[in-house]
């Protein structure tokens, strides 16, 4: 039987490669997934092709989110890889989602709610434990 293998839950891909200079969250030494790349200087990459699910939880999809979204799941996806340490750089990845969107013109109040919402509610997103497991197709196909 012929199957394949995927990971569900995403809704956007980027089309071309995009670099975040300056995040602020500096890591001990260069990490480069498939996908990623931060390197010591904070600069965060990520790839053509890449996947994420956009802005998460009780919100709309509005442009002034998308960038931050994608930023974000970057950083909250090196955490469950354990890339990143969470207690280390989890609110500083929280911070720099809402100075993105504030930069690309949300409303600082709104800013604000999307900084509480991940901060109160995104533990579960950068554990490793939740990494997202890969699905099987057709029934019958197994790992």
């Amino acid at each position: 039987m012929k199957c394949i293998v995927y990971n569900s839950g995403y809704k956007y891909q980027l089309k071309e490669e995009y670099t975040f200079a300056s995040t602020g969250i500096m890591p001990p030494e260069d990490i480069a997934t498939e996908f990623i790349r931060l390197d010591l200087n904070g600069n965060l990459t990520i790839a053509k092709g890449y996947a994420w699910d956009g802005p998460s939880g009780p919100t709309i999809d509005t442009r002034n989110f998308m960038r931050g979204s994608l930023a974000h799941d970057a950083l909250y996806q090196l955490m469950r890889e354990g890339h990143l340490d969470e207690d280390t750089w989890r609110d500083p990845a929280d911070r720099f989602l809402q100075k993105i969107c504030k930069e690309d013109g949300m409303w600082a109040l709104r800013a604000w709610w999307v900084y509480q919402g991940v901060h109160l509610f995104g533990k579960p997103s950068a554990d490793p434990a939740n990494a997202r497991p890969p699905v099987y197709a057709p029934d019958g196909c197994e790992s």
